[in-house]
C-alpha cells in the first residue's frame, strides 16, 4: 500500500463537511474532492436548508455559495456562526465573484476564506489544511482558557476563604466592590483588637486581576495576626509594609486607608498611605466633617517608612460615618470616556436621599453615570457607621461576677511550683519605640494559656501602661482632649513629648498563681512620674471611680477583683481572678 493510499485511508475520520450551493454540478464536484480528502459530506440547495442541516448534524467545516434562493450565503453564515457559539467552525465561501465589496461582506458576516470556482484540488487541500490548523489552535486555546478559568475559580475560593471570610462587623459595614476582572486588586479587611477596637483596612494593589489579588493573602495574614495580638495600627502597617516589600516584585505595591475605631466610639485614628482622600461624615446631615489625606508612601515600596507621623486622631460622635474609597471610584468612566471625579463623589455624598447609608446614594449615582461602560480599574467603597452595634459588647456584669467569686479553700490553694513571675522595665527611648503589651499577652498565653481571657487582660494591661506613659512619664493632662480638636492636640503633644523623651521608666511585674479550677494574676505597674492624689480622688469623686484618664480605669475596675494605688500614686496593683 502506498503512502498516499495510507494517508487517504486515515483521513476518512477527519470529519463532516457541509456544502451549500444551488448548482448540482458544483455540489457533486466539491463532494468528490472532499471525500478524497477524508470528509463525509452533507449537501444543501439553499441557505435555509444549510442552517437546518448544521443544527441537526455535527458539522466540522462549511462550504457556502453566496447567491442562493430562499436564503443567501451571507444570512446563512451569520446564522451558522451564531449557532456554533464559541466552537470554531470554518466557513469557506464558494464564489466566482471578484467584486471587492462582495468579498469584504463575506468576511464581515463571519466567513473565514474563499474558494474560487472552478475548484482546484490543490488549492482546496491547502485551504482545508490551513483551517484544520486554526481549528486545532482554537481548541487548544479553549482548553487552556477552561483550565485557567477553573484555576481562577479555585483561587477565588481560596481568596474568599483566606481574605474575605475572616472579616467582622459586615452586618453593619456597607461595601461596594466592582472588580475590573474576575479578581479585584482592592481589598477590605476588618478585625477586632483585644481591646474591642475595630481595625479596618481598605487597600488597592497596583493593577488588577489575579496578580494583584495574590498580594492580599500575605497582607491579610499580617493584618489579622497582629490585630489579634494587640499591636498598634502603626506596627501593623509596618508589618504589612515589611512583608510586601520582601514578597512583591518591583513596581507592585499596596496603597491603603487604615482606620482604628475606638471601642468607646469617641475617636478614630486614621492613616492614608498613597490613597485618595477619605471622609468622616455626619451620619444625619451628611456633612463632610474631615478629609483624611495621604501622609505616607504606599506599602511595599521600601522598608524605610515610618508610620508614626502618618496618624490622624479625630474626635467623633455617635452615628458619624467613615467612608473609604479607592481611586477606581473617581476614575470610573461613562460611555463617553468622562471621569466620575472627586467633585461628583463629594456631591454624591451630600446628595439628599432618604437612606441610612450614604453609600447607597453614591452607588446609585455612580451606576447611573457609568451605565455599562467597561472600567479600567477596580471600584471599591466601604461605609462604617460609628454605632454601638459595630463593636463587640463588654459583658462587664459576667466578667465582674466571675472575677469577684472567691475560690473554695480547696481550690484556692496556690500551686507554688506552677506559679509564674515576670518583670520588665522600659526606659527612655524604649518607651517611644516599644509596646510591651502584645509581648506580655503572648508570654501569658505561652506560659499559662488563658486564651479566653486574652481580651480583658489586654485591656487591663493597655489601660495601665498607657496611663503610666501618658500621665506619669509624659505628664499629659487629659483635659487637653476637650473640645472639637482636643484629640488631635492631645496626640500631637503626646508625639512631641515621646520624640524628645530621654529619661523616665515604666516597670511592669506579673505574678500568676494557678488554682485547681482557675487562678489569680497580680499585675503591678510603676512609672517615674510624680503620681497623683488618689486618696483625695477617691473621696471627692466617687462617681468617677479612679477616673485617671476617662472611662479606661473604670473598665479596668469592672474587669478586676481589685485595683489599688500606692503613694505617691505612681504605682498601681491589680488583681485579676479567673475560674475554669
Amino acid at each position: 500500500m502506498s503512502a498516499t493510499q495510507t494517508k487517504l485511508r486515515t483521513s476518512k475520520i477527519i470529519g463532516r463537511a457541509l456544502i451549500a450551493d444551488d448548482e448540482l454540478s458544483n455540489r457533486v464536484i466539491l463532494k468528490a474532492l472532499l471525500k478524497k480528502l477524508g470528509y463525509e459530506v452533507s449537501m444543501a440547495e439553499n441557505g435555509a436548508e444549510a442552517v437546518e442541516l448544521f443544527e441537526r448534524e455535527s458539522i466540522d467545516m462549511v462550504f457556502m455559495d453566496i447567491m442562493m434562493p430562499i436564503m443567501d450565503g451571507y444570512i446563512a453564515t451569520e446564522r451558522i456562526k451564531e449557532s456554533a457559539g464559541e466552537k470554531f467552525i470554518p466557513v469557506i465561501f464558494l464564489t466566482a465573484m471578484t467584486d471587492e465589496s462582495a468579498l469584504s461582506r463575506c468576511i464581515e458576516v463571519g466567513g473565514d476564506d474563499f474558494l474560487t470556482k472552478p475548484f482546484s484540488h490543490t488549492v482546496l487541500a491547502a485551504k482545508i489544511k490551513a483551517m484544520e490548523r486554526i481549528q486545532e489552535l482554537h481548541h487548544d486555546v479553549i482548553s487552556l482558557y477552561s483550565r485557567m478559568h477553573r484555576d481562577e475559580e479555585i483561587a477565588e475560593e481560596v481568596f474568599s476563604g483566606a481574605v474575605i471570610a475572616g472579616n467582622v462587623a459586615l452586618d453593619h459595614i456597607r461595601q461596594l466592590v466592582r472588580p475590573a476582572s474576575i479578581f479585584s486588586g482592592d481589598i477590605l479587611l476588618t478585625a477586632y483588637a483585644p481591646s474591642h477596637d475595630l481595625h479596618v483596612l481598605m487597600g488597592d494593589f497596583t493593577g488588577h486581576g489575579l496578580a494583584a489579588a495574590l498580594g492580599a493573602l500575605p497582607a491579610s495574614e499580617v493584618f489579622r495576626s497582629m490585630t489579634a495580638k494587640g499591636f498598634s495600627p502603626q506596627q501593623i502597617l509596618q508589618g504589612i509594609n515589611n512583608k510586601l516589600n520582601t514578597l512583591l516584585p518591583t513596581g507592585m505595591f499596596l496603597a491603603a486607608q487604615f482606620v482604628k475605631i475606638s471601642n468607646t466610639l469617641d475617636h478614630i485614628t486614621a492613616f492614608n498611605c498613597g490613597m485618595p482622600d477619605f471622609f468622616l461624615l455626619d451620619g444625619k446631615t451628611r456633612v463632610i466633617k474631615h478629609r483624611i489625606s495621604s501622609r505616607s508612601l504606599p506599602l511595599g515600596i521600601t522598608s524605610e517608612i515610618s508610620f508614626h507621623d502618618a496618624a490622624v486622631h479625630i474626635r467623633t460622635q455617635y452615628n458619624d460615618h467613615v467612608l473609604l474609597a479607592t481611586d477606581g471610584v473617581s476614575e470610573a468612566r461613562n460611555p463617553d470616556g468622562e471621569y466620575f471625579g472627586i467633585e461628583r463623589l463629594e456631591n454624591s455624598i451630600t446628595h439628599s436621599y432618604d437612606d441610612d447609608y450614604i453609600l447607597n446614594t453614591v452607588s446609585r449615582i455612580l451606576e447611573d453615570f457609568c451605565l455599562d461602560a467597561p472600567q479600567d480599574d477596580d471600584i471599591s467603597l466601604a461605609e462604617i457607621p460609628l454605632i454601638p452595634e459595630l463593636l463587640p459588647a463588654w459583658d462587664l456584669n459576667s466578667l465582674h461576677n466571675d472575677n469577684k467569686k472567691q475560690p473554695s479553700d480547696e481550690s484556692s490553694q496556690e500551686h507554688g511550683s506552677d506559679s509564674v513571675e515576670f518583670h520588665i522595665t522600659l526606659r527612655g527611648s524604649q518607651l517611644r519605640q516599644a509596646d510591651p503589651v502584645p509581648m506580655l499577652i503572648n508570654y501569658i498565653q505561652e506560659m499559662v494559656g488563658l486564651h479566653e481571657h486574652r481580651r480583658p487582660l489586654f485591656t487591663i494591661l493597655t489601660e495601665l501602661f498607657v496611663n503610666a506613659l501618658d500621665h506619669g512619664v509624659l505628664g499629659l493632662d487629659s483635659n487637653i482632649k476637650t473640645g472639637p480638636e482636643g484629640f488631635t492636640r492631645y496626640f500631637e503633644e503626646r508625639e512631641r513629648l515621646l520624640n524628645k523623651l530621654k529619661d523616665g521608666f515604666i516597670k511592669i511585674g506579673l505574678r500568676i498563681h494557678p488554682f485547681e479550677q482557675g487562678g489569680k494574676m497580680l499585675i503591678q505597674i510603676e512609672d517615674s512620674g510624680i503620681g497623683f492624689d488618689f486618696l483625695n480622688k477617691q473621696s471627692t469623686d466617687e462617681s468617677a471611680s479612679l477616673k485617671l484618664s476617662g472611662r479606661g480605669i473604670q473598665l479596668v475596675q469592672g474587669l478586676c477583683e481589685s485595683i489599688n494605688y500606692e503613694k505617691p500614686g505612681n504605682k498601681a496593683e491589680v488583681i485579676y481572678v479567673w475560674q475554669e
